[in-house]
């Protein structure tokens, strides 16, 4: 770091003279540069660009425990679509198409509703061969 002071004189025989910078450094003072001057090398300018106009689109993609999926798109705070079905495999590959992070936990949420209609798909099979086996005796 470089601090130039001077102090005027008062004294009024001095000559009027501009005051003469008196130059002090400090341990942090840049190294002088190869041309000689010890102001440190300027960066290059950088060029202004075109600046990108952004869009703000929000999509809402909701689930339930039963499989099924809706999807809400905004555009800033307007509504463009809203609570359209969508298919657990269509979301599934949407978020795996995002990126990886978004499909792993996705994905445990539609197996997990995978499973639980399977195992309805089990008690209504069992419950549906009981009806036929009971209509059965009837005859």
């Amino acid at each position: 770091m470089t601090v130039d002071t001077y102090a005027p004189s008062t004294d009024a025989q001095t000559p009027d003279v501009a005051p003469r910078p008196i130059a002090a450094t400090t341990p942090e003072s840049p190294a002088p540069s190869p041309s000689g001057s010890s102001e440190p090398a300027k960066a290059p300018a950088k060029k202004a660009g075109k600046k990108t106009k952004t869009i703000e689109l929000t999509l809402t993609v909701t689930g339930t425990a039963d499989g099924e999926w809706r999807a809400d798109l905004k555009r800033g705070t307007v509504f463009v679509a809203r609570n359209l079905a969508v298919a657990a495999a269509a979301v599934s590959r949407a978020a795996k198409e995002l990126h990886e992070d978004l499909a792993t936990p996705i994905d445990e949420v539609i197996e997990e509703a995978r499973s639980e209609q399977a195992a309805k798909v089990a008690a209504l099979e069992a419950e549906l061969e009981a009806a036929r086996k009971a209509l059965a005796d009837l005859d």
